[in-house]
């Protein structure tokens, strides 16, 4: 444990070796049990294209409000494009910050009768002013597709399975990616940038601006500060693994709080999951893990579903009501019945 209130963790011992491919091993597995959060390092991203990326991100929140909302996500039924301030909430409450959802680049299916989460698939909303953008989402897509696998790859022989556990059962990854800014408050009480919450999926991915501090983490009932640390990132993981390991791993809550203007705070999420319609079975883990598996936690309010889609679009319809009522008032009904 380091002094940063999260472990941090080298992914390119897995590159050095027997023994220190294990050590990483026997790290990632304590972090994510006792934690559920750490730092990770090794990653091979190059400094150029975090530059690229902070660039991009700059260029677009900078752009006029017009041009942006030229692709506000209610314009998208597959909850695209941009968010602007207050247009996100969690736990009902709203969020201050604006973003960009980008998912996976597909044909939208035209079923109002198959499963409700179909409708999370289709084309992005890239602005016209910034056709740039789209190419740097693109490098920064590719290079951390790769280090989220070898990272499961990893968690899969740390938890006793075969090396492809999470690749067999994973099928055609629904990525996510948010570029985030959170604006500068000057109230004298601290404002929600993103609430407290848990991810919906497997395994999430942050970078955030260098300097720029306001992420938080609930340890032992406390919220403790996640500052960023150059070179790394922070690496957490959803509700789904939770799943799977029955609670040995645990999904843990955490939150942003928002700078003091007239500071801002750009953080880029990358959120790696299964097919939607993948179902990412319990892993049998070993007797002496098994023993410490601590059952998923048990929320009415928050159900944990075995199916992806499930987990993803419950998310989805919380956090942009205005998208929902637009575009899904008949999921919205049906959900309320239930």
């Amino acid at each position: 444990m380091s002094d940063l209130n999260l472990p941090v963790l080298d992914l390119s011992l897995l590159d050095q070796g027997p023994d220190a491919a294990a050590r990483f091993r026997d790290e990632l597995r304590a972090a994510t049990h006792d934690v559920g959060f750490f730092y990770l390092t090794g990653t091979g991203v190059s400094a150029e294209l975090e530059a690229n990326l902070l660039k991009a991100a700059k260029d677009f929140f900078a752009l006029p409000e017009a041009e942006k909302l030229s692709i506000e996500n209610v314009t998208s039924p597959h909850f695209r494009g941009y968010t602007r301030v207050g247009g996100e909430r969690t736990q009902g409450r709203v969020d201050w910050r604006e973003q960009i959802d980008i998912g996976p680049e597909r044909d939208a299916i035209d079923d109002r009768e198959g499963p409700g989460y179909n409708r999370l698939i289709g084309p992005n909303l890239w602005p016209a002013a910034q056709p740039e953008l789209k190419d740097v989402v693109a490098e920064w897509h590719d290079h951390l597709t790769g280090v989220a696998r070898k990272l499961l790859r990893a968690w899969a022989l740390a938890l006793g399975a075969e090396e492809q556990y999470f690749d067999r059962h994973f099928g055609d990854p629904q990525t996510l990616i948010k570029i985030v800014r959170y604006p500068g408050k000057d109230d004298p009480t601290p404002q929600q940038g993103v609430g407290a919450h848990k991810d919906s999926g497997v395994l999430t991915l942050l970078w955030v601006e260098p300097g720029k501090g306001g992420l938080q983490v609930e340890r032992d009932g406390e919220w403790v500060d996640a500052p960023p640390v150059s070179g790394a990132f922070v690496v957490n993981i959803g509700e789904l693994l939770e799943y799977a390991t029955q609670g040995y791993l645990r999904a843990t809550n955490h939150r942003v709080i928002s700078p003091r203007f007239p500071d801002e705070r750009i953080s880029v999420p990358f959120f790696f999951n299964p097919a939607l319609d993948a179902r990412l079975p319990i892993i049998e883990l070993p007797a002496e893990l098994a023993a410490e598996a601590r059952g998923v936690e048990d929320d009415p309010t928050n159900p944990i579903h075995a199916t992806y889609g499930e987990n993803a679009l419950k998310s989805r319809l919380r956090a942009h009501p205005d998208v929902a009522e637009r575009w899904h008032s008949d999921l919205l009904a049906a959900r309320t019945a239930s």
